[in-house]
């Protein structure tokens, strides 16, 4: 009578190295996999929107807060701007703004709205600021409120349109949407919101 075959200690051990092998192949396709979903999340284009602070009040002079005029405004952007994704539950990820009361009301109801916090940001020194947005925000949707002499500047020093005409002391209307893509040309586009400008 034949003895039944016995295993080897040398087949035991190549079943052991191919197992191994497949474990360690199924973890580096792993890795491969989320170090791709990693590189692209944090290539998304990124999206500013740049608007000046709404119509301001005459008083205080020195820090006014805005009239009847802007606070209407104020809540048409938070209109336009609550769904501002076209994927539902998706919209503005962060807001900034100086830390005028104009431009912290005119950012507020959009606040409100998506149930953010309004950051502030020093006017003075608005290209720290700028490469903190595109660092801190790859991928995402940020507002920022400004004046009428730092938004031109702000969308400029973006690498985006440097020809974004000046702002007229009048003039609340504009808003402006600068697409900055992981790769390609930053685009910069002019949009209307509100009562209008008539010049």
């Amino acid at each position: 009578m034949a003895k039944p075959a016995t295993r080897t200690q040398n087949e035991i051990d190549r079943k052991r190295r191919r197992r191994r092998r497949r474990v360690q192949i199924i973890v580096i396709y792993t890795l491969i996999a989320v170090g791709l979903a990693w590189f692209f999340e944090s290539q998304a284009t990124t999206t500013v929107i740049f608007v000046r602070h709404a119509e301001k009040a005459i008083l205080p002079a020195d820090d006014p807060g805005l009239s009847k005029a802007g606070r209407r405004r104020a809540a048409e952007l938070a209109r336009q701007l609550v769904d501002a994704d076209v994927v539902p539950g998706v919209g503005v990820d962060a807001i900034y703004s100086t830390s005028f009361r104009r431009t912290v009301e005119t950012a507020k109801p959009v606040a409100d709205a998506l149930e953010l916090q309004v950051m502030t940001y020093d006017a003075a020194d608005t290209e720290a600021f700028l490469e903190t947005v595109v660092r801190e925000y790859k991928g995402k949707i940020i507002l920022v409120v400004g004046h009428s002499n730092t938004v031109p500047e702000m969308i400029g020093n973006m690498g985006a349109s440097k020809n974004v005409p000046p702002i007229a002391d009048d003039e609340y209307d504009n808003l402006y949407l600068v697409s900055i893509p992981w790769f390609g040309k930053t685009k910069t586009i002019r949009l209307r919101y509100g009562e209008p400008y008539t010049p």
